[in-house]
């Protein structure tokens, strides 16, 4: 028996078994998991500082390499994640809503796990642990496929959390990760209908395009982030370009940093400067069009190209926009419907920015880079959904549940 049909079996039957766990036990083991991954940090840099030698000498990007690295501080908001999640409400067994009907029947609408969740996921070794303790605390059994920059890191943190688990009454089998990295073995969990209730996939572009093409179980599609910040006409520009700053270098190799900086032409003249110089201090490589050439021409030309790019790096690509409009269509073209970002003092521009842009996230005066689960308040996501159905943006516990319909009678039958 391959390593993926074992691992599949033993998740379908422990899901079943999640179902009658308490949230005591649960939140039990989640803490357990908590004390586990500090205590053992060391263990976890050991594996990881291998993953990075391996990254280094096959020549992987440094901001990349930045994604994949863990220290004890990343580890402890890592733990502090897990806490997040153990003080969260649990909803599995929520009765969301009940009605009673002429014919007397109470039918009402119940949270339920969804039963084995799949994750395929490239070099983020925090994935492993956000995805595996969110599915824990929704009592749904877990498949985690990793990418091979990080196996080292994946099946440390995954025997911990497996130790931590189990020892706490979590049913075997609930936490698994695939250990075969191969192309092959991700495009058969693909296709592993009758064990896979759903499919998440977290990655690059490329990643996320073999999912949806490929798969023939359930998928909610986490897109990449091509995200943009607009400088309205009417922005502080002290504030637009401390939010920039933050959107673009504060972590560039992640979904929710900016790719694209928008500038409204009747302030562009007075921003261009002082937004280009602040970066190249930080060392970003700047793409622009030529009306923004035209007022600060140390920069490199943009191409169409480049405005659909996430480029995960220190490089941003800059246009001149005439007025809100242009701005609107420029990012409701290029962007992965992710996180969008408008700089104003005028209310009407920022409700229509809200109102117009098509994102799962879209901000008044705030950074891009607050979409994420830690800071919206879900203590962990297991992906940001830019699609529209089921769930869509930063994926919490809610998000991992489906709905029972419960219905109580009286001995009602239908004529």
């Amino acid at each position: 028996m391959s390593e993926l049909i074992e691992k599949c079996s033993i998740a379908k039957i422990a899901g079943y078994k999640l179902v009658s766990v308490d949230t005591i036990t649960k939140n039990n083991a989640l803490e357990a998991i908590a004390r586990a991954l500090e205590e053992k940090a060391e263990e976890i840099i050991k594996a990881n500082n291998i993953d990075i030698d391996n990254a280094e000498k096959n020549g992987i990007r440094k901001a990349m390499i930045d994604r994949l690295t863990l220290t004890k501080e990343r580890i402890k908001d890592i733990s502090e994640g897990v806490r997040q999640v153990k003080s969260l409400s649990d909803p599995i067994g929520e009765v969301v809503k009940m009605w009673k009907r002429p014919n007397g029947l109470m039918i009402g609408q119940k949270r339920v796990p969804m039963g084995v969740i799949a994750i395929i996921y490239e070099a983020r070794p925090n994935v492993t642990v956000d995805a595996a303790v969110l599915c824990l605390k929704t009592s749904n059994a877990c498949i985690l496929r990793g990418g091979s920059e990080a196996i080292n890191s994946n099946k440390a943190i995954m025997k911990i959390i497996q130790d931590a688990a189990y020892g706490a009454g979590i049913p075997e089998g609930a936490l698994n990760i695939i250990e075969d990295t191969s192309r092959e073995t991700a495009t058969q969990l693909m296709k592993m209908n009758g064990y896979i209730d759903l499919l998440i996939p977290r990655g690059g572009k490329g990643l996320i395009k073999s999912v949806v093409e490929n798969a023939t179980v359930p998928v909610v599609e986490t897109a990449a982030g091509n995200c943009h910040v607009y400088v309205d006409s009417d922005a502080d520009l002290d504030m637009a370009l401390k939010i920039v700053l933050n959107a673009k270098t504060q972590r560039p190799s992640v979904c929710n940093a900016a790719e694209t900086l928008l500038v409204d032409t009747a302030i562009a003249d007075e921003f261009i400067p002082m937004v280009f110089n602040a970066l190249k201090e930080k060392n970003v490589e700047i793409r622009a069009d030529k009306k923004s050439k035209s007022i600060f021409s140390d920069v490199n030309d943009a191409t169409d190209e480049d405005y659909y790019t996430e480029y995960n790096d220190y490089i941003i690509a800059v246009k001149i926009v005439d007025g809100i409009d242009e701005a609107i269509a420029h990012i409701n073209k290029y962007n992965t419907k992710h996180s969008e970002a408008i700089v104003t003092n005028n209310y009407e521009h920022s409700q229509k920015f809200l109102n117009e842009v098509d994102a799962a996230a879209v901000y008044v005066n705030a950074s891009t880079r607050f979409t994420d689960g830690f800071e919206f308040g879900f203590g962990a996501e297991i992906g940001i959904s830019t699609q529209k159905m089921h769930a869509r943006g930063p994926m919490g516990l809610e998000s991992l549940t489906s709905i029972k319909y419960v219905v109580y009678g009286d001995g009602q039958i239908r004529e």
